[in-house]
C-alpha cells in the first residue's frame, strides 16, 4: 500500500508540475503575443498619427502653392507692363532720333541753300549724318 501510496503521490506531483508547465508556457506564449500586438497597434498608431500630419502638410502645400501661383501671376502682369514701356520708351527714342537726323538734313539743306559756311551744329557733329 505504501507502493500505491507513493505512486498516487509521484501522479499527483507530476499531474501538478505538468500543470504548472502548461500554465507557465499559457503565460509565456500570451506575454509574446501581448508584445507583438502591442508593437503592432503602436506602429498602426505612429501610421495613423503621421498620415494625419501628412495630410495637413498636403492641404499648407496646396495653400503655398495657390498664393505662389497668384504672385507669379502678379509678375507676370508687371513685367509684361515693364515690357511695354520699355518698348514704348524705345519708340519715342527711335522717334527722336529720326526728328533730328531729320532736323540736320533740313539744317544742312538750308545751309547748302543760303551759301553758308559749314559750322558746328547744336547736336556736336558738322553737316548730317
Amino acid at each position: 500500500m505504501a507502493d500505491q501510496a507513493s505512486m498516487t503521490e509521484n501522479q499527483e506531483s507530476t499531474a501538478k508540475e505538468v500543470e504548472e508547465a502548461r500554465t507557465a508556457v499559457t503565460a509565456s506564449l500570451s506575454s509574446i503575443g501581448n508584445s507583438v500586438t502591442a508593437d503592432l497597434q503602436a506602429r498602426a498608431n505612429d501610421l495613423h498619427e503621421n498620415a494625419a500630419a501628412i495630410e495637413k502638410q498636403e492641404k499648407e502645400l496646396a495653400k503655398q502653392t495657390a498664393a505662389l501661383a497668384k504672385q507669379n501671376d502678379q509678375f507676370q502682369t508687371l513685367l509684361d507692363k515693364s515690357t511695354k514701356s520699355l518698348n514704348e520708351v524705345g519708340d519715342v527714342q527711335n522717334w527722336a532720333e529720326m526728328i533730328e537726323r531729320d532736323l540736320l538734313v533740313v539744317e544742312e539743306t538750308l545751309r547748302l541753300a543760303e551759301g553758308r559756311e559749314e559750322r558746328e551744329n547744336a547736336s556736336g557733329t558738322n553737316g548730317w549724318t
